[in-house]
């Protein structure tokens, strides 16, 4: 049997993912023996708290959970999800009908087009975001409109600049806040007015709010907490790096119930559900002690204070994350983003990430991701402070 070797056209289409790349990248170099400090993907380097573990542990031991999970998840797990979701947004979310769970927020994003969308229609995209927005679009056969974030537009997408022509084939927009890669945190006016939009022009909200739970000064809000957003739209969740548990692959959609229910009859085709012992983890994530999560807060804003002062003095132009563990940082001397990730990363052997990675509005920037110790930032400042532009 023959096998076309070309690729599909949607594949043609999709880019390389842009974290797969940075991983390879990275191991290739440290097989080398090269002494890498890697600032490029957002992994926690923490280990999963202990109470979580131990729950796992103890459902892993139980045969019961050993069987396919299928469907929404736990009804334990869902009512977790449903009492943090009152408890710290006070959103109310229905744990039967509005709550499903997702074998970590990455794979609910992208499977989320495949059951909304039609052939050919437009997804609302920001510019730069998450790589799965864009991806998941072109592979459930979507077409792509970037909604550029720009440094001006405080990084919140201007909706009233998206042609008329476009939303009116325009079915589904992501947002995200706090936002990956720029760190921003959107007010409530944004999401008011998304709530306006997508009632107005009949597109539904896809709000990714992994960042929830990683703030400093100011807890970021919930998309649901403005009145009518579940007639709209849904929110993702994650507790990947809430909890590092990035590996667990656990995470949520909570919200209009429509919405939900389309992304459960896509999943129930593509997978058989989030393994039962993960949930059992997750539920004792959720409904146990948060000092775990208190003391991760401190410990990024620590990591945040060292290095962001770090790179200014070094005439490096940052911003100062209010939330996330994202630098997000405007290249030197007018290079562009893949010229410096190279330079950085031949020269002074510390990876981070190039903004254009995340969309074209992210040219002229990088990401460092704050997932190494202050020891460890501070002999990448000291790399850096050596670098000649």
């Amino acid at each position: 049997m023959l096998v076309r070797s070309s690729l599909s056209q949607r594949l043609q289409k999709l880019p390389p993912y842009l974290f797969a790349e940075l991983d390879r990248r990275k191991k290739a170099l440290m097989a080398q023996g090269i002494n890498l400090i890697s600032l490029g993907v957002g992994d926690p380097d923490k280990p999963t708290p202990k109470h979580i573990i131990e729950a796992g542990q103890k459902a892993m031991a139980n045969p019961k959970h050993h069987q396919y999970p299928f469907g929404s998840g736990l009804s334990d797990f869902r009512k977790a999800v449903s009492g943090f979701m009152e408890k710290r947004f006070n959103v109310k979310v229905d744990a039967d009908s509005e709550v499903y769970a997702l074998i970590g927020s990455k794979e609910g994003i992208g499977h989320l087009p495949l059951g909304i969308i039609d052939i050919n229609d437009v997804v609302l995209v920001p510019d730069p975001g998450y790589p799965v927005y864009q991806g998941s679009t072109i592979l459930a056969g979507g077409e792509v409109f970037y909604m550029p974030l720009l440094e001006q537009n405080n990084f919140l997408p201007d909706l009233e600049a998206i042609p008329a022509h476009v939303l009116e084939r325009a079915s589904l927009m992501f947002i995200g806040y706090p936002n990956n890669p720029t760190s921003t945190m959107a007010p409530m006016e944004f999401f008011e007015k998304a709530v306006w939009f997508g009632k107005k022009y009949s597109i539904a909200i896809a709000h990714d709010n992994a960042y929830s739970e990683i703030f400093y000064e100011k807890a970021p809000r919930s998309f649901l907490e403005v009145k009518g957003a579940k007639e709209v739209g849904v929110e993702f969740h994650s507790l990947s790096k809430t909890y590092n548990m990035t590996g667990w692959r656990l995470g949520w959609i909570c919200g209009n119930k429509e919405i939900v229910q389309k992304l459960g009859t896509i999943k129930d085709n593509y997978d058989s559900g989030a393994f039962e012992v993960v949930q059992m983890a997750g539920i004792a994530a959720l409904t146990g002690p948060q000092t775990c999560v208190e003391e991760m807060r401190k410990l990024y804003k620590g990591r945040r204070d060292v290095f962001v002062p770090g790179l200014k003095k070094l005439s490096w132009d940052v911003n100062n994350p209010g939330a996330t563990f994202y630098v997000w940082a405007k290249t030197p001397k007018g290079l562009s983003s893949i010229e410096t990730v190279n330079h950085v990363l031949n020269n002074a052997h510390v990876m981070c990430t190039p903004g254009n990675g995340f969309g074209p509005s992210g040219e002229g920037y990088v990401r460092f991701a704050l997932t190494v110790d202050i020891p460890v930032l501070e002999e990448a400042l000291s790399r850096l402070s050596k670098l000649k532009w």
